[in-house]
């Protein structure tokens, strides 16, 4: 996940809360579903530039991630039920709130994640509650601090390991792990028919990908592996966890300045100057904000303790 503001406190995860500008749940302004190709389609809200995704097959149809607390989640399958009433499958691409608070919602379908984001919620699933309530109510919030402490944290109970396929009825999905980077359990899902993949946060338009429980030194192997995939390798269409869609060459370049932030690291680290103004220092020019290299030169360092 990402936006600009606050970063309440330690947490291992990227918890960075509601701007304080961020619009009430009445205020917001009509979002709607755009068709990226025959069947597929994605939703950007205004919070957080979240997307969410949705595909249509001949008997069921996957929503990709449900938002940020049981409210949003009811408004989000309104939003799926005007564009089709089949059956529907849901997946989290990875267990930060903002992608999957709003399960509740959902509770009736089958939750697909990966066994990492079960783990993750489990641990810190509470905890996350807890930072953005604080936040919302600092900010005068009140009335959404509400529903976030009411919103029921559903665990995904379809867990999977290693790739795989969904059928949807005329066409698959295929959900794809391809190691370790915004977290230890990112899912990504390809639709192989329509040359389209829902990265989740292994890729991020309009902000730094987010460091804070990432494995930095892993990530554009990572996205290498993914874009390499038989389901994924000659997609054009990638929809990141927050902000436009974009397409492959989109993915290589930022595979590519998240390589040479890698390459910089264990240079540094392999030279014995391993500290965070050291890895700091080694990285700018890099495109990346200097708290984006900082967290990651933290995140690296506590990676190798």
């Amino acid at each position: 996940m990402h936006a600009a503001g606050l970063r309440p406190g330690p947490f291992p995860g990227p918890l960075t809360a509601y701007p304080s500008t961020a619009p009430r749940l009445a205020d917001m302004v009509e979002v709607t579903w755009r068709r990226v190709a025959p069947g597929v389609y994605v939703r950007r809200h205004e919070e957080l530039n979240l997307n969410c995704g949705l595909v249509v097959g001949d008997d069921r149809a996957l929503v990709i991630d449900t938002r940020s607390y049981h409210e949003h989640g009811l408004e989000l399958l309104a939003a799926v039920r005007e564009v089709t009433d089949k059956e529907l499958v849901v997946v989290n691409t990875h267990a930060h709130y903002d992608h999957c608070f709003g399960n509740s919602a959902f509770r009736d379908s089958q939750i697909y994640a990966h066994a990492g984001a079960v783990d993750d919620l489990l641990r810190t699933g509470e905890h996350q509650r807890e930072q953005i309530v604080a936040h919302v109510r600092a900010t005068d919030r009140e009335h959404m601090a509400r529903m976030i402490e009411a919103t029921e944290i559903v665990l995904p109970f379809y867990v999977i390991e290693d790739d795989t396929t969904l059928d949807l009825g005329g066409r698959t999905v295929e959900l794809l792990w391809a190691g370790r980077a915004h977290t230890d359990h990112d899912l990504s899902v390809a639709v192989p028919d329509a040359h389209v993949v829902f990265a989740g946060d292994l890729v991020e338009e309009g902000a730094d990908p987010m460091m804070e429980d990432a494995f930095p030194q892993e990530w554009a192997a990572t996205l290498r592996a993914l874009t390499a995939k038989p389901a994924a390798e000659l997609a054009d269409v990638w929809v990141p966890g927050h902000g436009a869609v974009v397409d492959r060459a989109f993915v290589e370049e930022q595979t590519a300045q998240l390589a040479q932030l890698a390459e910089r690291f264990t240079e540094v680290i392999d030279g014995g100057l391993a500290g965070v103004d050291a890895l700091l220092s080694a990285c700018r020019g890099l495109g990346f904000e200097d708290q984006t290299l900082r967290d990651a030169a933290v995140r690296a360092l506590e990676l190798r303790a």
